[in-house]
């Protein structure tokens, strides 16, 4: 019996120290690193959770029944799951189920995530599948110290650079190593989502690289945690050795192999390198010639979750030369813009408000937060504000093309191609429909008009000044005390009686698309008439615009009863002029 047990004792001992040296790894990692809820909850909130428990149900079936360890799904939310490809198909589902379950605690947000060691799920109203570094980011350091740090640091060091020059380059960009020296082993990974590209990979990691070096040389582990990547260090194993990543082939070195293929690119480089040297001459040539495009501001800088950035005003008094004329870019009813060169050479539009009433500073943070949460292509994105002084100031994108009033009107004037003129019309009505049913609350503009609509460098339009008047409830019609609006553009029902809707908007900009198509200012002093009024007024022309007599003439309408042909005028019109100009 002593002997029995003598052997059960030793097979104790053996398997013990067996594991010491190599733990077992089927545990889901579940460690918490972050958590964050949108401050905004989704509208139609029964709706809007029948659809976030559908896209849970089809991410966990990828997961478990497809065996992915990443997975996106549209359910009218955009949601991602990403596990890290050590983890089994067991602990990867169940990192997602108590990813879910702590997700669900942000209860109507319409926006959260959830990341821990060995998985990462977010979702949100707005498509982010493209997303790839955001403000906020930072390392996460572990609470050990290391007692080899002289020799720690510059191994791990080594080793997260290598995964940051290696990950982007792998298909699925998941990478985990090891790497042992100076009597230390470290251990490393790094991931991006597959549903960005290579070079969004190679950006995320180099910042995430940058901020993980700040827990070197002083702790033995750390994360760095963005929007799109995940990177961790650590002098102990995290994953079994069976799960390594050989990154040496995406290094770029190394290998009698790799020498070869560099002595025949030598060879062939060399023997193109006149003429290359020659072209690079000329095209510095050509470039150096052309004026430089302005650098745009970073739109990343307001984000669902974590609101807008909070700029000094002295930064931006600096940035704007004091708010000198010089740098004026314009004026309008709610306050001057002028262009501002920011310390790390982001160049942004900086709005003074000139509301300064008590109401409007009380309000002033609530509605920035809201306003830098709408994002859309054909919308100026928000970057941050400043509210510490006595002025107000609002940090928007830079627009380098300006307004499209410079286009038509302005030293730009018959430079839009019908192309151009074309996309402008369908980018606006693409901006007001996000505006008014795809955000979360109904944004009702006002203030639709050629000057608050800017061109990007590819002259597609953004519109300008929403959400800078008080927001409408979604489904309700308003009574608004307060005018804001631009005779001309503005609906009657709306400058006489104050009723304010959505269909305030659309006439707007049934306005401005007659001023794309006719090149001609509505509300033009010298003219006796709105374009408005000679549209209606004058309805012979020509059979390829028929479309207006059939919605103008038959009732002789005022045009106040126009506004609701509005948007199909614009498209008829412009498809019977675009065939004009193409003989079609």
């Amino acid at each position: 019996m002593a002997s029995y047990v003598w052997w059960w004792r030793l097979m104790v001992v053996i398997i013990g120290s067996v594991l010491m040296q190599n733990p077992v790894f089927s545990q889901p990692q579940t460690n918490l690193l972050g958590r964050g809820c949108s401050q905004y909850n989704a509208t139609n909130l029964p709706d809007f959770f029948r659809r976030l428990n559908a896209s849970f149900v089809d991410l966990r079936n990828q997961l478990s029944n497809q065996d992915k360890r990443f997975a996106t799904t549209q359910q009218a939310v955009y949601a991602m799951i990403e596990c890290r490809k050590y983890l089994s198909r067991a602990d990867c589902v169940s990192c997602y189920d108590s990813a879910v379950s702590l997700i669900r605690t942000c209860s109507g947000a319409n926006g959260a995530r959830v990341t821990y060691d060995g998985c990462f799920l977010r979702y949100e109203s707005n498509n982010f599948y493209q997303d790839t570094t955001q403000p906020g980011n930072a390392e996460i350091c572990g609470n050990r110290t290391s007692s080899q740090s002289n020799a720690l640091s510059p191994v791990a060091l080594q080793l997260l650079n290598d995964l940051s020059t290696a990950t982007p380059r792998i298909s699925d960009f998941f990478a985990a190593t090891k790497r042992e020296a100076s009597g230390v082993t470290v251990y490393g990974v790094a991931q991006c989502a597959e549903s960005i590209t290579e070079s969004g990979c190679q950006d995320c990691l180099t910042v995430a690289y940058k901020n993980i070096e700040g827990c070197l040389p002083r702790y033995a582990e750390g994360r760095a945690v963005d929007a799109a990547c995940f990177m961790r260090f650590s002098d102990r194993a995290f994953f079994a050795d069976n799960s390594t990543t050989d990154i040496t082939p995406y290094l770029g070195g190394g290998g009698s192999s790799n020498k070869k293929k560099a002595a025949i690119i030598g060879g062939v480089a060399g023997g193109v390198g006149l003429l290359l040297i020659i072209l690079a001459v000329f095209l510095w040539y050509r470039l150096s010639r052309k004026p430089k495009t302005a650098e745009r501001g970073n739109i990343l800088g307001a984000t669902e979750l974590r609101g807008p950035v909070s700029y000094s005003f002295k930064d931006l008094k600096i940035a704007t030369k004091d708010f000198n004329e010089s740098n004026k870019l314009g004026e309008g009813g709610f306050g001057d813009v002028y262009k501002g060169t920011l310390k790390n050479g982001n160049v942004v539009a900086v709005k003074k408000l000139a509301i300064m009433s008590s109401r409007a500073k009380a309000d002033f943070e609530t509605e920035v937060r809201l306003i830098s949460n709408v994002h859309h292509r054909n919308l100026i994105r928000l970057l941050g504000c400043s509210n510490k002084a006595s002025d107000l100031l609002l940090v928007y994108e830079y627009m380098a093309n300006g307004s499209l009033e410079r286009y038509l009107y302005g030293d730009r004037r018959g430079m839009l191609n019908w192309k151009q003129r074309f996309n402008i019309i369908f980018g606006t009505a693409r901006g007001l429909a996000y505006l008014h049913e795809q955000f979360h609350v109904c944004i009702i503009h006002r203030d639709i008009k050629s000057s608050n609509i800017l061109l990007d460098d590819e002259f597609q339009p953004k519109i300008a000044d929403f959400g800078l008047v008080r927001l409408l409830p979604e489904d309700q019609s308003h009574v608004s005390t307060k005018f804001a609006g631009t005779l001309g553009y503005t609906a009657p029902e709306y400058a006489i009686h104050g009723h304010l809707t959505e269909k305030v908007d659309v006439y707007g900009f049934g306005v401005v698309v007659l001023e794309i198509i006719s090149g001609r200012r509505s509300n033009h002093m010298q003219e006796t008439e709105y374009l408005l009024e000679q549209v209606c007024s004058h309805f012979q022309i020509s059979s390829s615009f028929h479309i207006i007599t059939k919605f103008f003439l038959p009732t002789k309408l005022s045009y106040s009863k126009c506004t609701c042909h509005f948007v199909k005028i614009g498209v008829e019109i412009s498809r019977s002029w675009h065939a004009c100009k193409t003989g079609g």
